[in-house]
């Protein structure tokens, strides 16, 4: 069977810029979380789909503006976390939890601002929801229901796990020489670790990858209903989680003690939440690893990472040494998947021969189909 995917849906500043505005711009995205912002004017930023993005807490209401002063467009908060109000650093004007602005030094001294304008003035906010720990974020001024995107049992089955998150974070930012589409069509791919990690994960998880039967038919016709409505609620059928192959001899270490391990199973649990997040916990839910992918450009894409444990039935002084042995390791397999996928990503040209996929890969295949329909017609999510 040939891929739907031509070259240039990797290699295209073009296509690049319309999966901005018809996905990064309209559906639902990983934005943070939520144990990283515990108090007041605890905040976030980051940049999604070319846009800063400031999340603050503002007495326990979480909000997210655009993060650019509406005087001179300096960013309100600087740093990737931290702690301070949301007051712009080069003139100091001060910013309200609805966005408005709330005082400026010597305003009528020096701007002369008539009341109305300065009533008028007010950042551009996004719609938040909070999942479990899991902060989703909308950058559309009338965005659909998160509950299109995701289905009902997989938005409970992520709240449940993420309670479970610790509030002790390590987080690392590797920067990938890839498309960004090449990541979940690998996370998608049950075949290629007992290949690219056979020394790393495939070690202890035995991977097993199956054909269905129904989703491969399915994935050779066409889309019936191409209609943005269909678009949208086809997305449901790209993000799941929960336990995805077995560790027949599941390691015991003393930490795992002195946490509350999520679940009970000896499996690798997986969680996809399509277009922008994968969590895995590669120990049976005693840890947990989150990459966020942030698509940069055609062939760049920045992977933030996360570290942690289930939560601590109490503090214990090696915690920090336990997250930093599961940064190293899960980073061994990460670095083995960009490597990968950095290799794929530079054989590729305008005529580079399409790719032909097998049975299994219908997942991917249907991913496919709703991703060309998308990008080669006028219809949106």
């Amino acid at each position: 069977m040939r891929s739907r995917m031509h070259p240039r849906y990797y290699l295209s500043p073009e296509i690049f810029e319309r999966e901005r505005e018809k996905i990064f711009r309209k559906a639902w995205l990983f934005a943070g979380l939520k144990t990283l912002l515990p108090k007041n004017n605890s905040f976030i930023t980051r940049k999604i789909a070319g846009i800063p993005v400031v999340i603050q807490n503002f007495h326990g209401e979480l909000r997210a503006f655009e993060n650019v002063c509406l005087h001179r467009s300096a960013p309100l908060q600087s740093e990737p976390v931290g702690c301070r109000p949301l007051v712009c650093a080069y003139h100091a004007w001060r910013y309200d939890a609805d966005g408005s602005v709330a005082n400026i030094p010597d305003c009528e001294k020096l701007y002369q601002f008539p009341p109305s304008e300065k009533q008028s003035l007010k950042l551009r906010e996004f719609s938040l929801r909070t999942i479990g720990n899991i902060l989703f974020i909308n950058l559309n001024p009338q965005p659909f229901p998160l509950e299109h995107q995701f289905s009902a049992d997989f938005i409970e089955l992520l709240e449940n796990s993420s309670d479970a998150y610790d509030t002790e974070v390590m987080v690392t930012t590797w920067e990938g020489k890839y498309n960004w589409k090449l990541a979940y069509e690998n996370l998608r791919d049950a075949n290629h670790p007992r290949f690219v990690h056979t020394k790393t994960l495939a070690k202890s998880v035995n991977f097993n990858p199956t054909v269905n039967i129904t989703q491969a038919h399915e994935s050779l016709s066409e889309l019936m209903n191409i209609s943005s409505e269909s678009l949208k609620n086809e997305m449901q059928n790209f993000s799941y989680g929960g336990p995805d192959a077995p560790i027949p001899d599941l390691k015991h270490f003393g930490w795992h003690d002195l946490v509350e391990r999520w679940g009970s199973q000896d499996v690798y649990y997986n969680w996809l939440a399509y277009p922008n997040l994968h969590i895995a916990s590669a120990n049976g839910g005693y840890s947990f690893t989150l990459e966020h992918h942030i698509p940069i450009s055609p062939e760049r894409t920045d992977l933030e990472i996360y570290w942690f444990t289930s939560r601590k039935k109490q503090s214990y002084a090696f915690s920090s040494q336990t997250l930093l042995a599961q940064m190293h390791g899960s980073k061994i397999i990460v670095g083995e998947d960009i490597e990968i996928m950095e290799q794929v990503q530079a054989t590729l040209h305008p005529g580079a021969p399409i790719p032909t996929q097998g049975a299994y890969e219908s997942i991917n295949r249907l991913v496919e189909r709703w991703y060309t329909t998308l990008m080669d017609t006028q219809h949106s999510i």
